[in-house]
């Protein structure tokens, strides 16, 4: 499909500044751009290669001002970022999408299939379960007994659902997730072995929610493990048993949420961040990559770095000692060397 700048700029409420017939039918990156492509420039980092870009149209900020000739057409929008974001949910819902249930799908009893749904190859759903308008279900995707999924919510290939979870509208959940394991519950019976807790709970996921692949999910062990509201999990994430994750709050990658854990509306989680259970994380929450959080966050729209985790501004007055630690220990060496030859004058 083509779009002119003109088409584009008046989508997105933007401002055209060069040809504004100039056509596009694809996307690049600004460093990597060509003709025919659209990029955008959001970090200033990138500016140099606008003036290099050989994309036609650059979407930028009103107020950006070139130091030099740009030789691409410029669309002028509020936020570059979310403007591009925009054009490509445009794009993505102007293909068509695909409708029916597969021959080799398995279809339990009493279960309820909304209309234009689309049920790839070997999928196997299970008794009572239902599925809203408009869902997709890919290839070897299994949903357990008893479990409701929300219209217009999108599952990839491979991704595992157990018994009676409740999944929302226009959710996505990408290859390999497992949502709705038994949590990882287990009592100590002696010093070597450990009795199962059964998990009778299950996973809630409210609408909006998107889970990257090969996240993992796991259900209570009473009650409901829920994931509220427009929140986004990265992959590789693990939620245990019994947490709760507050509206809009997102985790990147290989995070882990132990279990009874409760997170705040709008927290924000760096890769490989730990939280251990039973805690409380205000809203706001802010936590650096591969920090530790082992207590209760009680003040909301902190900022957290380190292991365990403390203030950002602590964290970063502590590193700059610690990155001193080897010439402090050579100063004192050195005076303790001095001062054992006073000694022995």
């Amino acid at each position: 499909m083509e779009f002119t700048a003109s088409a584009i700029a008046g989508f997105l409420k933007g401002e055209v500044e060069g040809q504004s017939d100039i056509k596009v039918s694809t996307i690049a990156r600004i460093e990597e751009g060509f003709e025919g492509a659209l990029s955008f420039l959001a970090n200033p980092k990138y500016e140099q290669y606008i003036y290099t870009t050989g994309s036609s149209v650059v979407l930028v900020s009103r107020d950006f001002k070139p130091s030099s000739q740009v030789a691409a057409t410029l669309i002028r929008v509020d936020d570059p970022y979310l403007a591009f974001a925009s054009l490509l949910e445009m794009v993505q819902q102007s293909k068509p999408s695909k409708k029916g249930i597969h021959s080799t799908a398995v279809i339990g009893e009493e279960s309820e299939i909304g209309e234009d749904v689309y049920i790839g190859p070997y999928v196997c759903i299970g008794d009572g379960v239902k599925i809203g308008e408009g869902c997709y279900l890919g290839a070897h995707t299994t949903v357990g007994d008893g479990t409701t999924i929300g219209g217009g919510t999108r599952i990839y290939a491979g991704v595992n659902i157990y018994h009676d979870c409740i999944i929302g509208d226009n959710c996505t959940i990408h290859s390999g997730c497992v949502i709705g394991a038994d949590g990882f519950g287990f009592a100590p019976q002696s010093e070597s072995e450990f009795a199962k807790i059964p998990q009778v709970g299950n996973v809630i996921l409210e609408d909006s929610v998107e889970i990257g692949a090969n996240a993992c999910i796991d259900r209570a062990t009473i009650g409901s493990t829920i994931i509220h509201r427009g929140v986004k999990i990265d992959n590789l994430v693990q939620i245990a048993h019994n947490v709760e994750v507050g509206e809009n709050s997102v985790m990147a990658g290989q995070t882990g949420v132990a279990g009874s854990t409760k997170i705040g509306r709008n927290c924000m989680f760096g890769g490989q961040v730990g939280i251990t259970g039973h805690v409380t994380v205000a809203d706001g929450t802010k936590v650096g990559a591969q920090a530790g959080i082992a207590g209760n966050i009680k003040r909301p729209d902190t900022v957290l770095l380190g292991s365990p985790a403390i203030d950002y501004k602590d964290f970063m007055k502590s590193f700059a000692i610690f990155r001193q630690l080897p010439r402090i220990r050579a100063d004192v060496d050195s005076l303790t060397r001095a001062g054992k030859k006073a000694d022995n004058q």
